[in-house]
Formats: structure tokens, sequence, C-alpha cells
């Protein structure tokens, strides 16, 4: 088990999932984005980094049938099946590291991200991150990511953060991906304290541009 993985089980098997600061009792923002992107619930959607959240949850009940959650914690996706029941078998778990990941190439008509991209703080993690979105999206699929906006917190959860503003976003993307809309939103914490989010909305347009993952 690597030292990631080991940070991010231990977060899952110490705290209960609504005592997370990332915690929202329905992600609004990105279910508005997904049924405006995806509106087909036969669409193909990839949640990143899903963890514990509520989302497989509020798209199943919306009627959309193709759904995957990936998250390098095992006991996260171990709370959001057991939390789903007998639903969670029309689900597609993937307990891996996102940036190696074997992901199936052109799968997903949809992937979304809230609060995975801006823990990647280094270079070399942010090319094997859009690397693994160029693969796993169809041309002309759609990718929502939510991260830190730009007074957004610099650590979450004991880790370093990167923060952006949609057009750093974009720019992280490259010419392959072209920015469709973006919000910011202020999100309320378990604890009472709030975080800036910046959410935005891209179309994939080509495979062979790379960001600037400077």
């Amino acid at each position: 088990m690597t030292d990631k993985q080991q940070h991010w089980e231990t977060v899952y098997r110490t705290k209960a999932p609504d005592a997370v600061s990332w915690y929202r009792p329905h992600l609004d923002t990105s279910l508005a984005l997904i049924e405006r992107a995806a509106p087909d619930r036969g669409a193909a959607v990839l949640d990143v980094g899903g963890g514990a959240s509520t989302l497989v949850d509020d798209l199943l009940e919306r009627g959309y049938r193709d759904l995957s959650v990936l998250d390098i914690s095992a006991a996260a996706l171990h709370v959001a099946r057991e939390r789903l029941g007998e639903a969670a078998d029309t689900v597609t778990w993937l307990a891996a590291d996102l940036l190696d990941a074997p992901l199936q190439e052109a799968r997903y008509d949809l992937w979304h991200d809230r609060a995975v991209f801006h823990f990647l703080t280094e270079a070399e993690q942010r090319a094997h991150y859009l690397q693994q979105l160029t693969r796993a999206l169809k041309p002309g699929g759609h990718a929502v990511l939510a991260t830190f906006g730009p007074q957004g917190p610099l650590k979450c959860s004991g880790l370093d953060t990167v923060r952006y503003d949609a057009g750093e976003l974009a720019r992280a993307l490259g010419d392959g991906f072209t920015l469709l809309d973006s919000t910011l939103e202020f999100h309320a914490t378990p604890f009472d304290t709030t975080q800036q989010f910046v959410y935005a909305l891209f179309r994939r347009t080509s495979a062979d541009t790379m960001g600037d993952t400077r």
C-alpha cells in the first residue's frame, strides 16, 4: 500500500462520511452540470475520487444506468456500497489510484472530478491525470472539474493543494478541451467554515494537445 493510499484509507476508516470538510448531502452544482452535459440517461459517467459521496445515489435516482465510481480508498467505496444496498450492484466500483488506473480507452461520455485535481501539486502528477482523462473520455465527451478556487484553502486533510480559477483550469487541460462554463461556489463545511470551489465544464475536442502542467 502506497503512502497516498494509506493516507486516504485512514481518513475514511477513522472519520464518519459527514465529518470530512468536503462533505455535502447532495452535490447540486455537479448534478446540474452533469445533467446539462449528458442528458441521456444511458451516458457512461465516471466519478473520479468519488469516495463516499452521494453523487452516485442521486444519479441513480435520476435514472442514469452506466455509472462508475473510482477512488484510491476501498474503505470509502465500501461506505457508498453499503449505503446503496442492492442498487450498488448496478454500479462499477474501481478501487485504484487514478493516475495509474487501467481505464478503458474512450469508455466514458462524462468525467466528474470534485476535489481530486487540486491535490496534484506536481507537474508530473498533472500530466498523468491529463493522460488518463484524455484516454478514458470519448471525443466530444464532457468533463466536470471542481477544485479549490482562488480564495480556497492551501491545505486539506493535511495535504497541500493548488488553487485555480476557470482560466487556469482551462490552461491546465490544454487545447484538447474547450471551457464551456464555470461558476464559483462557497461550500459550507461541517465545521462551520467556508471553502471556495470553482466548477468548470469542458468538452473534449482533441486528444493531441497536452495542457500546461507546469
